[in-house]
């Protein structure tokens, strides 16, 4: 049996690499990768839609995807900033963001993300926020212990000139938008000093045609545990 290729590297943006491929819908044609970075997830989801676009606004990241996808047709990697570059809308059958969203000004990347989605499609956002309620902070107090340790243990480090940035939002505020504008929206804060949120688009019925675009999309009325940690 066939081995995976080993982990170039680890961090705590790759740990959540699982749970981001166990989402993408069965028969993806079209993934969107937005702030792919060196290309590490853009690669990993290959095996699973048969065309991905990695796209990142910082030009030695996007030279080093291209580098090692190398010999890759179904990868394309796209220079510029999400919020400005040209894409086809409701075109990908799956798009996700790594710890990018808070470079961005949250509601217009979130926007931005869900209309460029198919109907059946799935949103999956990984992204870094703030402490500011009690509540917060005694979870990052708590976890504190686990994390260091993985870390260290893991050896976590990540690509040279990856761009850094400090979150603006909270968890509570992050949740509330989210929430706002993808109803069903599934938020989940992880031990690694993280969220996710997993939304999927409603697929058309038939016979139905495509919402216009300057209305609001909807998801799932039924949130499967919306705050739900781990």
């Amino acid at each position: 049996m066939r081995q995976p290729a080993a982990e170039p590297y680890w961090n705590t943006n790759v740990a959540r690499h699982p749970g981001i491929l166990r989402a993408v819908p069965e028969g993806c044609g079209d993934a969107l990768d937005v702030g792919c970075g060196d290309g590490l997830l853009a690669r990993k989801l290959v095996g699973r839609a048969k065309h991905v676009t990695g796209i990142d606004k910082s030009p030695d990241m996007i030279a080093c995807a291209r580098e090692s996808a190398a010999g890759h047709p179904q990868l394309t990697f796209v220079e510029g900033d999400f919020l400005a570059v040209e894409l086809p809308r409701a075109e990908y059958d799956f798009v996700c963001s790594v710890t990018t969203i808070h470079h961005m000004d949250f509601e217009t990347a979130l926007v931005r993300m869900r209309e460029l989605l198919r109907p059946g499609g799935t949103l999956v956002v990984v992204g870094l926020a703030r402490e500011a309620s009690v509540t917060e902070w005694a979870a990052l107090i708590a976890a504190a212990p686990i994390v260091r340790i993985t870390k260290v243990l893991r050896r976590a480090r990540g690509p040279q000139g990856m761009p850094v940035a400090d979150p603006q939002m909270s968890y509570g505020q992050v949740r509330a938008a989210a929430r706002r504008l993808l109803p069903g929206v599934r938020y989940r804060r992880h031990v690694l000093r993280r969220y996710s949120l997993t939304w999927e688009q409603l697929p058309l019925l038939v016979g139905e045609l495509p919402a216009c675009h300057d209305r609001l999309p909807t998801g799932s009325p039924f949130p499967r545990n919306p705050d739900r940690q781990d």
